[in-house]
């Protein structure tokens, strides 16, 4: 029988506290730079497919309808680069980004991404998108090795 898991979270509440004022200078700092709350929440739930993380999915999911993200850009968005016409300029730009910082692909990859984000983003913009998908991938990490679990609605 496989062990009881540690809640990382609950192990260690401060840690977890700092991580969430991360998670809200964030949101802050998006604001601030002109980044819709649907841009960040695009951010979290693709950075949340990429690593499996069922228990932010479920979360953020929720979060990003009340942003305003359409059910279609939410079905699609694990290829969303197949549905130009859904996503803005700055929703791309952001996507691709977090995939980069998420994947962390080779060095001329995370270039390329970086380069093309830049072309829509500006440089606060930019930097909010890298530190929302930090933030997002730290969670997700939080609830993977915690074994977080979804409970049905």
């Amino acid at each position: 029988m496989p062990s009881q898991r540690v809640k990382i979270d609950k192990q260690h509440p401060a840690i977890y506290k700092a991580l969430v004022a991360v998670s809200i200078e964030v949101k802050n700092a998006a604001a601030e730079a002109g980044l819709s709350r649907q841009v960040i929440e695009l951010v979290n739930m693709r950075c949340s497919q990429i690593n499996g993380c069922a228990f932010c999915l479920s979360l953020h999911h929720d979060d990003a309808v009340k942003a305003g993200v359409t059910e279609q850009q939410l079905a699609v968005l694990p290829a969303w680069r197949e549905a130009p016409f859904i996503y803005d300029d700055q929703m791309r730009a952001a996507l691709d980004l977090t995939e980069a910082v998420t994947e962390l692909p080779g060095h001329e990859d995370m270039q390329c991404a970086y380069e093309r984000a830049a072309d829509i983003l500006d440089a606060d913009q930019l930097s909010t998108v890298i530190w929302a998908a930090n933030a997002m991938n730290a969670f997700n990490r939080v609830s993977i090795m915690s074994v977080h679990n979804v409970r049905p609605r």
